[in-house]
């Protein structure tokens, strides 16, 4: 009898001891919701990470669009102001300097004036003609100190840049062939550049 009841005792002990050792299957149950919650913890938390980043890139992004916007607008602003000043800058240096040219004129005009005046009661010839040269003279150097030079064209070699030939006539002697025989009206340069043709004759 008391042998039977110690191995009823023993019994029992095995079967308390493998529930001890082996869970149920509720506590895997558990274990591996814990787990998968809190891997899913983990995981929500990485991409809370991932949207914070991408959201502060795009914050900066966005700041330095609206500052390049901001700086686009402000240089075409002061383009467009620089461009009207420039335009009107060009539009006053136009009238004040035809005021000028005319302004520098005015003295070989009240020249003319002079002469004019005089011109009927002049009795010495010769010094009428000497004032006139005077006058001419004074209008040709004003005309030099603004850049204009008269085209050399009689006897000169024809030039297509320089001379418009209005006629040609049988050359007079054989170096004269292709040359110029006489100038009809002057041409002139400003500044080096053509701003009227000498007519010329030229020898064939």
């Amino acid at each position: 009898m008391v042998k039977k009841s110690s191995k009823k005792q023993d019994a029992e002990k095995a079967n308390e001891v493998e529930e001890t050792v082996e869970p149920t299957n509720e506590q895997a149950q558990e274990t591996e919701a814990s787990v998968e919650e809190q891997s899913t913890s983990e995981e929500t938390e990485e991409l809370n990470e991932e949207v914070t980043i991408e959201q502060s890139e795009e914050e900066k992004l966005t700041e330095k669009l609206a500052d390049l916007n901001d700086k686009y607008v402000r240089l075409s602003a002061e383009f467009d102001n620089y461009r009207r000043r420039t335009l009107k800058e060009k539009m006053e240096l136009s009238k004040s300097a035809g005021e000028g040219l005319l302004l520098a004129l005015l003295p070989v005009v009240d020249d003319f004036d002079r002469a004019l005046a005089h011109i009927d009661e002049a009795k010495d010839i010769d010094a009428l003609k000497e004032g006139i040269k005077l006058i001419y003279n004074k209008f040709n150097e004003y005309l030099k100190q603004q850049g204009i030079k008269e085209i050399e064209a009689k006897e000169k070699d024809f030039d297509t840049d320089l001379h418009e030939a209005i006629t040609k006539i049988p050359s007079p002697t054989e170096e004269m062939k292709g040359k110029v025989i006489d100038c009809v009206e002057k041409g002139y340069t400003l500044n080096e550049k053509v701003i009227r043709f000498s007519k010329v004759v030229v020898g064939e």
